[in-house]
């Protein structure tokens, strides 16, 4: 019996400095089979005092009065499968006649409080199917990737983990545009270097615009087709885009395929309906600190900043199926910036928001698409840096958190993939002019006299 209490308190020992210094492991371990025996325990009697219960049906109360036996009591959602993952449990329910999924959505605070979980988050799969993701401990504190295989699908790739222990992509074919806000050391910068780090290895132009004298994108200058660092250079440049977009229409055009005996699928309308030896290489334009773009001094600003909006709002309306793509970050992005501004910022389909500095500024972010958003921007404390909102026109909304990539880190990504960096006629005007990398010198090393 002695060496019996030893070995316990060894275990639960082992599993408080587990759950205190690696709460995935722990989770690994020992959560997950106590958090299945809570939630399988517990659901019964969790469901009925949340208000996710229905009466019994008709039928059944009619044959138990007939045949003298109990009255069945309320009956709660149907478990169809319960799966473990490894940043908790995910339960797919079938609801009852009666119960809508709005109802378990709003019932997540209390269902998280009665299962002794982190977190819990619903979506409805489809009608009558509603889909319980459950967490075991906070992803969001120490963010750790999970290994993916390679995605087949063109123009998608990971950027960050959602709180649900989800990873979130950045799809570009279903989400062309987006906006990015967040106030100074709200984690904006690193969200966008891993962006970059993403796109990479991807068969992509990437084109930056960075108005701080290029601090932020000119050191991953190797994977970038065109690079503008100044006002001026950015006009230049979006027109160059804006008459590169043209000129894919005009191919477009002249390969649509609209015979008769050509399959209505086979119709071209985009680049991606184009042959793969045709189609343009498509384009991912980054702008670091819109505001830059549009503010102005003086009347000759004035006009420049017109061309640049004006520009910008065309890429946004009509680039998607020119293979275009607009990644706009800034620290606010209201109609103060003047005229086409707001114009602008309706064709941005996705939005992140960061920790801002008030609530107008969440407000430019959700206020439009997910109100409930709002609220949680404002939310973020300033010591998780990274952490974000993000949510599109679907109304829909997460929590985020990028993992965190230095800048060194990105740089030898970009320098590891330039040989990728695609030559696009149209911007080589404004292809970063690079020197060849300097080999790295090998440590000197001493050598010690001979013994005697």
């Amino acid at each position: 019996m002695t060496w019996l209490l030893v070995a316990l308190v060894m275990v639960v020992a082992a599993a408080g400095l587990l759950r205190w210094r690696r709460p995935a492991w722990y989770w690994l371990t020992f959560g997950v089979t106590l958090a299945a025996l809570r939630v399988l325990i517990r659901y019964g009697s969790v469901m009925d005092a949340c208000g996710l219960t229905v009466p019994a049906p008709r039928w059944r109360l009619t044959v138990a009065r007939v045949t003298n036996r109990p009255i069945p009591g309320p009956r709660a959602p149907r478990i169809l499968r319960v799966r473990v993952t490894r940043t908790g449990l995910v339960l797919r329910l079938k609801l009852r006649p009666g119960q809508d999924a709005f109802d378990v959505a709003a019932a997540t605070d209390r269902l998280r409080h009665s299962f002794a979980l982190y977190g819990v988050t619903s979506r409805e799969l489809r009608s009558g199917v509603v889909e319980l993701r459950m967490t075991g401990y906070d992803v969001l504190k120490r963010v750790q990737m999970p290994a993916l295989a390679d995605d087949a699908r063109p123009m998608r790739v990971p950027v960050a983990l959602r709180e649900d222990g989800s990873v979130h992509f950045r799809d570009y074919r279903t989400v062309p545009h987006a906006l990015t806000l967040g106030a100074t050391e709200s984690g904006k910068s690193v969200y966008q270097r891993n962006l970059v780090a993403a796109l990479a290895p991807h068969h992509v132009a990437l084109v930056g615009i960075d108005c701080k004298q290029g601090v932020e994108l000119f050191p991953l200058a190797r994977r970038f087709s065109a690079l503008a660092d100044n006002p001026d250079t950015a006009a230049e440049l979006l027109d160059a885009l804006v008459s590169h977009m043209q000129d894919v229409y005009q191919l477009i055009r002249a390969e649509q395929r609209i015979t008769a005996d050509v399959p209505d699928a086979e119709i071209a309308a985009d680049i991606w309906d184009l042959r793969e030896d045709l189609r343009p290489v498509p384009v991912v334009v980054m702008v670091d600190e819109v505001a830059e773009l549009a503010l102005f001094a003086s009347k000759e600003e004035e006009k420049r900043r017109d061309r640049i909006i004006t520009a910008l709002a065309r890429l946004a309306q009509l680039g998607r199926a020119a293979g275009i793509y607009l990644e706009i970050c800034g620290q606010r992005f209201g109609s103060e910036l003047g005229r086409g501004i707001t114009m602008l910022r309706a064709q941005l389909t996705g939005r992140t928001a960061h920790r801002v500095n008030d609530e107008s500024s969440a407000n430019m972010a959700f206020g439009d698409i997910a109100p409930d958003a709002v609220l949680a921007a404002i939310q973020i404390p300033t010591d998780t840096p990274g952490v974000a909102v993000t949510g599109d026109s679907s109304g829909g909304w997460a929590r985020i958190r990028a993992p965190h990539t230095s800048l060194r880190q990105a740089v030898n990504i970009c320098n590891r993939h330039a040989d990728l960096t695609p030559d696009v006629p149209a911007l080589a005007p404004f292809r970063p002019v690079l020197g060849t990398l300097a080999p790295v010198p090998a440590p000197a090393v001493e050598s010690a006299p001979a013994a005697a």
